[in-house]
């Protein structure tokens, strides 16, 4: 039906109202809303967003913790605390991250350290990491985030491009009851379809073109066929039970999975948060990107190829979380888990 009207208008359309209403009241920090095309897009607008609000430039985010494909955001993961960041592709001049800085993931030490001098526009976080493997936060590091960002000035984003929607129906930011100034949102929100969105408290959104002086616009941006996708998959994820149901899906599967490692004598440690999980080659725990690398990436290898010789295919990274869904049964976790201990014995 959304095809016959039109799949591209170039101009707002009824449906981006709907979605928007429905994400402001599922998100806690979010009371207005931007759509986008991408996560990576939604991460762009944010931070220029950002820069705007404070009038400040640097911005700190965590080693091992990916937000687009955005020259300021593609900084070395091993960067030292309190050091510039190096660009960490070709092509992206040092100029573009000469104003970010990184900290690590759970230290909210090496946090203060960055934020003291009070000339930080932005703290930018994956409020769960997925971009080095399965890292879980702990709450106190979450809450510390938020108190330094208040002591300071600074702005508290959540990138919840992976967590938003998955981990909990109002994000990472309701399962933790932590509430951050910015959010960024990915697909989740458009059902799969190319689409991100960042949002946040209303005297920071209102300036947002063409509300207010900071320009960032899409033709694609909010799209008919992308806002119905988005409409009908929160529909389905609001219904009661259904995190509930993909945490305890990613608990057997984890646990089924360390099960069979520890059986089989290899060290293994993982974890998961609603319909997000993963685990590593070590004894752990990992709480950061310089514990997750420290995991044997050559026995992820093999055992990679194993469960996909035999028909299971997982995120091909020791650096990637995994992600259920409602439509995975219970029949599909026990079929992987029996496989995952052949595999197990194998390596």
């Amino acid at each position: 039906k959304t095809m016959d009207k039109g799949t591209s208008f170039g101009a707002p359309c009824v449906l981006e109202n709907e979605l928007a209403k429905m994400v402001i009241s599922a998100v806690p920090s979010v009371e207005m809303v931007r759509f986008t095309n991408s996560g990576t897009e939604a991460c762009m607008g944010m931070l220029r967003l950002c820069r705007a609000y404070t009038n400040r430039e640097k911005i700190v985010k965590f080693e091992g913790c990916y937000h687009g494909h955005a020259d300021s955001f593609l900084v070395q993961a091993g960067s030292g605390v309190a050091t510039l960041g190096l660009p960490d592709s070709p092509g992206v001049p040092a100029s573009s991250t000469k104003t970010t800085l990184c900290a690590t993931y759970n230290d909210v030490g090496s946090v203060e350290e960055l934020l003291k001098e009070g000339d930080v526009a932005a703290l930018i976080l994956e409020p769960v990491v997925g971009n080095s493997g399965f890292i879980k936060p702990t709450k106190e590091f979450l809450q510390g985030c938020r108190d330094l960002c208040d002591k300071y000035g600074t702005l508290l984003v959540f990138d919840e491009v992976m967590t938003g929607f998955r981990v909990a129906y109002g994000g990472a930011q309701a399962y933790f009851g932590v509430t951050p100034d910015v959010t960024t949102m990915g697909k989740v929100i458009g059902g799969g379809m190319p689409v991100g969105a960042y949002g946040g408290r209303r005297d920071i959104m209102d300036l947002v073109a063409p509300a207010g002086p900071m320009y960032q616009a899409g033709t694609l941006s909010g799209n008919p066929l992308a806002m119905t996708a988005g409409i009908e998959t929160l529909k389905v994820l609001k219904q009661p039970g259904q995190h509930d149901k993909l945490e305890a899906a990613s608990k057997k599967l984890v646990d089924g999975i360390l099960a069979h490692a520890k059986a089989n004598g290899h060290a293994a440690t993982g974890g998961y948060a609603g319909g997000m999980f993963g685990f590593f080659f070590c004894e752990g725990p990992v709480t950061c990107f310089a514990d997750a690398a420290k995991s044997d990436m050559e026995k992820f290898g093999r055992w990679h190829k194993g469960m996909l010789e035999r028909g299971i295919y997982l995120a091909p990274s020791a650096y990637e979380a995994g992600f259920m869904s409602l439509a995975h049964t219970d029949e599909d976790i026990e079929n992987t888990l029996e496989i995952a201990g052949e595999v197990m014995a194998m390596i």
